[in-house]
């Protein structure tokens, strides 16, 4: 029995722990979502629309799509994480065969590395979150319905979806989403700088709980940077079938006229802290599923060789 390589190990690690911290996180990520799709003459404080979802919808509001959510995260850090860890092999391997220099990346090549990652993973998995955003926002679910409301199905969501725009609706919003490749290669960059850092200073490799912090860190300078594209986004997700037509820019110009440049931070509070929290467990768990899944497998190996 061979030991997979080491893309395929990160990118199930990834993909485990992306599960992980998403399921721990939801709410927040339905609080901001519904924030970032609506006005700012309807938006309302993180209490009362905590208050309002569960009067509406029941407890289970705060957890709207998140199947779909579930999956899509799975898929997108297995993606993402396998073309970044194949890209870094490649930039290493060059980098161990120049004299004097180490095995390390640079801040480009984290760059790179992270934009070529983000790039796949973006054209690959973006119908995902349009469903899921979609099924978060409650978009065809009426606001005047009283008692909890029945939250929309997966299928159901597709259904629509095709019935309003056919395929190419499944591919809303996917400029300003590769335009966000920018969050991933500043938050990835950021972490890889201050992991090679710290691991210069302290002779050692990073534990989960160093990982927990550097991450944190990471995505919270990426995210206070990229959240307007992240609204823009989300909106492009749920527009109706005559809006579809509004560009990026068309749209962002269109939420500072209508709501002021406040518009574009709609949800920020939520978001920040979800991010943030999500980002440091995902790190922490994936270095941890890493470290005992390919323990594990090497135990396996040995033992049938033996």
């Amino acid at each position: 029995m061979s030991v997979p390589s080491d893309n395929v190990l990160h990118a199930v690690a990834g993909a485990g722990g992306g599960v992980l911290s998403m399921v721990l996180t939801y709410p927040l990520i339905t609080l901001s979502t519904r924030s970032q799709v609506e006005s700012k003459r309807a938006q309302t404080s993180v209490a009362d629309a905590v208050r309002k979802i569960i009067q509406r919808e029941g407890v289970a509001g705060l957890f709207a799509g998140l199947d779909s959510a579930v999956f899509g995260i799975s898929v997108t850090n297995f993606v993402y994480y396998y073309w970044y860890e194949w890209t870094r092999s490649a930039f290493e391997k060059a980098a161990a065969t120049k004299a004097g220099r180490t095995a390390k990346l640079t801040t480009v090549e984290s760059m790179i590395a992270g934009a070529i990652a983000g790039s796949a993973t973006v054209l690959i998995t973006n119908p995902i979150w349009v469903v899921n955003t979609r099924m978060t926002a409650r978009k065809r679910t009426s606001e005047n319905a009283s008692g909890p409301q029945t939250a929309p199905s997966t299928i159901g969501e597709i259904k629509a979806l095709l019935k309003e725009g056919g395929l190419k609706a499944f591919f809303a919003g996917v400029l300003p989403a590769l335009v966000l490749v920018i969050n991933p290669i500043l938050q990835y960059t950021l972490f890889e700088q201050l992991k090679n850092i710290l691991e210069r200073r302290q002779k050692r490799s990073i534990t989960p709980t160093d990982a927990f912090f550097l991450g944190a860190l990471g995505k919270l300078a990426a995210t206070g940077i990229t959240y307007p594209y992240i609204t823009v986004k989300s909106r492009m997700h749920v527009a109706g079938k005559d809006e579809k037509k509004v560009g990026m820019f068309e749209s962002v110009k269109k939420i500072i006229e209508n709501e002021g440049y406040a518009g574009l931070y709609g949800g920020i509070g939520p978001k920040i802290v979800q991010s943030v929290i999500t980002a440091a467990f995902l790190f922490a768990f994936k270095d941890a599923l890493y470290n005992v899944t390919k323990a594990a497998l090497q135990r396996d190996a040995k033992k049938i060789k033996a």
